[in-house]
């Protein structure tokens, strides 16, 4: 599919950029654990296959190549109503190849087929812009969520939620677990020390089933880190960009731990 020129409200950005959002209001912060679980607010298992060579594919049985434009609908039978049918959703396989790069870090898509990136403002200062690098799926900057940090210091990565979650970056896992999102809802979280920049943190948000935990080694696009993506009970931002019923998203950032970080008053109290 290439690099794809997202519509409005979506803001093209060099290659047109696209990106996650758990409401408007969303800042996803990925928890630092060092004992309890910390709240996300506003502002290994057996190791896989080499990644494979980026493809557009539709994935079965609910997906299409095609632009999603139009609906279709089933002949009706006597005495019954038509039931509405889903439009086509567009795909594309990514093998788990590289989609953008944060300073010396290659991130991966997490998942093999993906609807669309969008890249957003994190919730934390520290956060590494994502540019994009060889993407085969649509990616772009969504709007402002008025956090002052990078545009493009994020980004959700719309998948298949019946695919395995893989790394997206080579390194070594630091902190691994289950945190509470928004004061309610359980998620679970991977950090990785990647090696092209130790000190520095990736982080993976939005998936359950983790399978890897502090000190094991995982590869970007190859280790399995867990089943499946959450399908969270809520709108996010980037669904304005998918079609229905929306995809779940898998959330990716950079972070260099060395930068302060503002607080962003947000308590469950």
């Amino acid at each position: 599919m290439g690099r794809v020129r997202l519509a409005v409200p979506i803001v093209a950005v060099n290659v047109a950029l696209l990106a996650c959002g758990v409401l408007a209001a969303e800042a996803v912060r990925a928890p630092d654990v060092g004992g309890a679980a910390a709240v996300v607010g506003p502002r290994a298992a057996p190791a896989a296959s080499a990644a494979a060579r980026p493809s557009a594919v539709a994935s079965p049985p609910l997906t299409s190549t095609s632009t999603p434009t139009s609906t279709s609908t089933q002949p009706p039978t006597p005495a019954q109503t038509p039931s509405p049918v889903a439009a086509p959703r567009a795909v594309v396989r990514t093998g788990f190849a590289a989609y953008a790069q944060a300073g010396p870090v290659t991130l991966h898509y997490p998942a093999d087929l993906v609807e669309v990136v969008g890249l957003h403002e994190s919730g934390h200062d520290g956060a590494q812009p994502q540019q994009p690098v060889g993407t085969v799926a649509p990616i772009g900057a969504l709007d402002s969520r008025s956090r002052g940090t990078d545009r493009q210091g994020a980004a959700d990565v719309v998948v298949d939620p019946r695919g395995q979650v893989r790394s997206p970056v080579t390194g070594t896992v630091v902190r691994a677990g289950s945190y509470t999102l928004y004061c309610d809802h359980t998620d679970d979280y991977l950090v990785v020390e990647p090696d092209a920049r130790p000190g520095w943190e990736v982080k993976l948000l939005h998936f359950e089933g983790l399978s890897v935990r502090k000190g094991d080694r995982v590869r970007a696009g190859v280790t399995v880190v867990g089943a499946r993506a959450r399908q969270l009970p809520f709108t996010s931002q980037v669904d304005r960009h998918t079609v229905a019923p929306h995809w779940p998203h898998l959330h990716v950032e950079v972070v260099d731990p060395s930068v302060p970080d503002r607080p962003s008053g947000r308590s469950c109290d």
